[in-house]
């Protein structure tokens, strides 16, 4: 089965603006919603955005603004799934 990128959904999406890592809850289809962590979404000299790039390694900031989102995207992620 190919990947058809029409079906691919993001449902919700934070972003932080210190370090550009997004995390986001995205579904495929009908499949069940899951988290993502990355892209990276890095500015320019000019501040405008570049093409996103892998999240790779987290350094200290990327957990602890993760940290201070954790919960808000558990309930968001448990509101869409229920955990079985």
């Amino acid at each position: 089965m190919a990947f058809e990128p029409e079906k691919d959904k993001i449902l919700k999406k934070w972003k932080c603006e210190d370090t550009g890592l997004v995390v986001s809850i995205n579904q495929y289809g009908d499949g069940r919603p899951k988290l993502q962590i990355g892209p990276r979404m890095l500015k320019k000299q000019d501040g405008s955005d570049r093409a996103p790039v892998k999240a790779g390694r987290l350094a200290v900031e990327d957990l602890l603004w993760f940290y201070e989102i954790i919960d808000e995207v558990k309930d968001e992620l448990t509101r869409l799934v229920k955990p079985e």
